[in-house]
């Protein structure tokens, strides 16, 4: 599996990066995890605008959705070669009425639906493309689930947003790699059920023991050296701070 980071910021995009979205790869198939504020042109630099063969949204706040409102005009106005057909989207209860109210003027309340095939995500296992998926409900204001995607016996898992929880721990297990939020600083936010630090991230990866561990969606007013420096001191394993761009082969 190829991981493209196409976003990372937390919270509303940085002067540097779109908000969270990753690509991954294999066999040809590709699997959008996430389009947050931005991520739709920062897309366009690594594929074809018409590329993506499903996608996977992890929560309905819109520094994890919105762009799909965007993406939306694209593929249901599209002129030359008409319209797209629709593309696989997996998302929590109400994701078709939630982009739809977000966009406020689509031609008719199944507009939505003609380009994107709306699959509800609960916890479970089931396949997207050559992807064997499996999805976990974690600690958050709204519906939110992360998972792990495993091709020929490797493994991915990404957390979403998340306060700590053992379901987290349990889903990341073994994984070659642990794309994992750090939104707050340890010491400085304590806000339960909501987002991880980074020294929690760095504990919730030794309990998990993890192969790599690669923090993201740190908000633009958070130092990510500290949340970095912190998940060190928690996980002796290889540790990183995602970057826009950046790809990793797992």
């Amino acid at each position: 599996m190829k991981l493209t980071v196409v976003g990372c910021s937390g919270s509303f995009p940085s002067a540097e990066s779109a908000c969270s979205s990753y690509l991954v790869e294999a066999d040809g198939f590709r699997l959008l995890l996430d389009m947050g504020n931005g991520a739709l042109g920062e897309l366009q630099r690594h594929i074809g605008l018409y590329d993506l063969d499903a996608i996977f949204l992890s929560h309905l706040h819109a520094d994890h959705c919105i762009d799909m409102c965007a993406y939306f005009v694209a593929r249901y106005y599209r002129h030359e070669g008409g319209r797209c057909a629709p593309i696989p989207v997996y998302g929590p209860e109400g994701t078709e009425q939630r982009l739809t109210t977000a966009y406020a003027d689509t031609p008719s309340a199944s507009s939505m639906s003609e380009v994107f095939d709306f699959h509800t995500v609960k916890p479970g296992s089931f396949d997207i493309g050559p992807f064997s998926v499996r999805t976990e409900k974690v600690c958050h204001p709204v519906e939110a689930y992360a998972i792990r995607v495993e091709h020929e016996g490797r493994s991915l898992t990404y957390s979403g947003d998340t306060g700590t929880c053992d379901v987290l721990d349990e889903l990341a297990a073994g994984s070659d790699l642990f794309l994992c939020e750090a939104a707050f600083t340890h010491g400085k936010e304590n806000i339960p059920d909501l987002h991880l630090n980074g020294r929690e991230a760095g504990e919730s990866a030794t309990r998990a023991g993890v192969g790599r561990l690669l923090l993201t969606h740190i908000p633009p007013w958070t130092d990510p050296q500290i949340n970095l420096a912190d998940a060190r001191a928690a996980y002796a394993g290889p540790t990183a701070l995602a970057a826009p761009g950046a790809t990793y082969e797992i």
